[in-house]
C-alpha cells in the first residue's frame, strides 16, 4: 500500500434532519452568530424558520450577509469590514458551494481584518496566511461541490480580465459540517443536473487523480455507486426521491473530502479560467465537459501511456457506474457513453450559450494550467485541451 496522508476534516453530522442540531451546535462557541447564505432558496424552506424560531429560544443573536452567485473578494472584503468588529463567536455557512466558499473566507478574516485579496493564490502578494479563524459551522443546501468538507474559499472576479482563485489553508476547514439530505427538496432540476454532474466530475477526477490512495479510493468507489443510484431519480423526481437526496448528498460530501485530499483533473483545469472570463455556472461548466474531457483523457493515455494505471481506473469506475463488469477498454468507452448519455438527459448547456467563442478558446486554454491540471491522470497538450473546448462549444 502506498504511504498517504489524509489532510484536516471537520467533525461530519450527516442524515435527515440533522440540521435540527444547529442552534446546539452554533451555541456551544457562543451566542453571537454571522450567518451566511445565498440569495433566497434556503429562506424559502421550513428549516428556516424553524432555525429562526431555536435562535431566539436560546437568545442566540446574529446578523445576515447573503450571496448571489459565485462570491467575489470585494463582498468578502464588505463582510469582515462590516462585521469585523462584533466579535462573533461562531459563522453559520448555510447554502450552495457559494454560499460555503463566502463564509469559509468571510470566517478566516473576521478577526485578521486584511483583504482577501491578501491571500488569493496566484493574485496579489499571497502572504502566508497564520490566522486566527472564527469557527465555522457549514451546512450544505446543494449536492454539488463538496465545500463543506475542503479547505479552499474559491473567489472570482469575471469579465475579460478576471480570474476564479482560492484562498486555501486548514484554518478555514469547517468544524462541523452538517449534512441534511432534506435539504436537497427544494432544489430545481437545473440546479440538480449542475451540481450533481459537478460531484461526479470531483469524484471520477480524484479517482484518476496522479494524487489517489487507497483511503480516497474506497471513498470515491462507493460514491460513484451512489452517483450510478441517486443522480438520475434525483433530476427526475424534481428533489422529491428521499433515497437519492441521501445518496447525492453523500457523493457530494465525498468529492469535497477526496479532492481535498488528491487534487482534481482537466475539467476542473479547465472550468477555472471559463468561470472567470464567462458567466458560466461551475456546475454547468463540469457537466457539460467532462464526457469530452475523459474521452480526451482517455485517448492520450492509449496513445502516450498504455501501461499505465490510469486506463485501469478509468475502466472501474466505468464498471461501477454502469453496474456491470466490462473489459478495460469495453469499461472505458462505456464510461464515456454515461457521461454523454447523462449530459444530454439533464441537458446541460454547451459553452455557447453562455457567450464562448471559437475565437476565446486559446485564452482560456493559455489559462487553464493551474493546480487542477497538475493532477491530471496525463498532460494534456494545448491542442487537445482546445479540442475539448471545441467539442462542447
Amino acid at each position: 500500500m502506498t504511504p498517504f496522508s489524509i489532510a484536516r476534516l471537520p467533525r461530519i453530522e450527516f442524515g435527515c434532519g440533522v440540521i435540527e442540531r444547529v442552534p446546539d451546535i452554533v451555541s456551544g462557541f457562543g451566542n453571537r452568530v454571522l450567518l451566511v447564505t445565498g440569495a433566497h432558496s434556503f429562506m424559502a424552506t421550513p428549516q428556516w424558520e424553524q432555525l429562526r424560531s431555536q435562535f431566539r429560544q436560546r437568545n442566540i443573536a446574529w446578523e445576515q450577509v447573503s450571496v448571489a452567485g459565485e462570491p467575489s473578494p470585494q463582498l468578502v472584503d464588505d463582510a469582515v469590514q462590516t462585521y469585523g468588529g462584533d466579535n462573533f463567536d461562531v459563522v453559520l455557512g448555510i447554502g450552495g458551494g457559494s454560499a460555503l466558499d463566502a463564509a469559509k473566507a468571510i470566517a478566516g478574516l473576521l478577526r485578521v481584518q486584511r483583504s482577501v485579496m491578501d491571500y488569493l493564490e496566484g493574485v496579489g502578494p499571497e502572504l502566508s496566511y497564520s490566522g486566527p479563524a472564527v469557527p465555522l459551522v457549514a451546512v450544505p443546501t446543494t449536492a454539488g461541490t463538496g465545500s463543506e468538507a475542503t479547505k479552499n474559499a474559491v473567489l472570482s472576479i469575471q469579465g475579460p480580465d478576471g480570474f476564479k482563485k482560492s484562498f486555501r489553508h486548514d484554518k478555514l476547514v469547517a468544524e462541523y459540517a452538517i449534512v441534511d439530505p432534506d435539504l436537497l427538496a427544494s432544489c430545481p432540476p437545473a440546479v440538480i443536473a449542475a451540481n450533481g454532474m459537478d460531484a461526479l466530475t470531483q469524484v471520477l477526477e480524484s479517482y484518476v487523480s496522479t494524487g489517489a490512495n487507497s483511503f480516497t479510493d474506497a471513498l470515491g468507489l462507493d460514491a460513484l455507486r451512489a452517483v450510478r443510484e441517486g443522480l438520475l431519480p434525483l433530476f427526475e423526481s424534481a428533489g422529491a426521491d428521499a433515497v437519492a437526496r441521501e445518496r447525492m448528498a453523500w457523493a457530494s460530501l465525498v468529492s469535497g473530502i477526496n479532492l481535498a485530499q488528491t487534487g482534481l483533473g482537466s475539467v476542473h483545469g479547465l472550468a477555472s479560467p471559463l468561470g472567470a472570463f464567462y458567466p458560466i455556472p461551475h456546475g454547468v461548466v463540469c457537466g457539460t465537459l467532462v464526457a469530452a474531457a475523459t474521452r480526451m483523457n482517455l485517448d492520450a493515455l492509449l496513445e502516450r501511456d498504455a501501461d499505465g494505471p490510469a486506463l485501469a481506473r478509468y475502466a472501474r469506475a466505468g464498471s461501477v457506474l454502469s453496474g456491470h463488469h466490462h473489459p478495460r477498454d469495453e469499461a472505458c468507452e462505456v464510461l464515456v457513453s454515461i457521461l454523454e448519455d447523462w449530459t444530454g438527459q439533464m441537458q446541460l448547456a454547451p459553452l455557447s450559450r453562455y457567450g464562448v467563442e471559437e475565437s476565446g478558446l486559446d485564452q482560456v486554454v493559455a489559462n487553464a494550467r493551474g493546480g487542477s491540471m497538475k493532477s491530471n491522470p496525463i498532460v494534456l497538450t494545448d491542442a487537445e485541451l482546445r479540442t475539448v473546448l471545441e467539442q462542447r462549444l
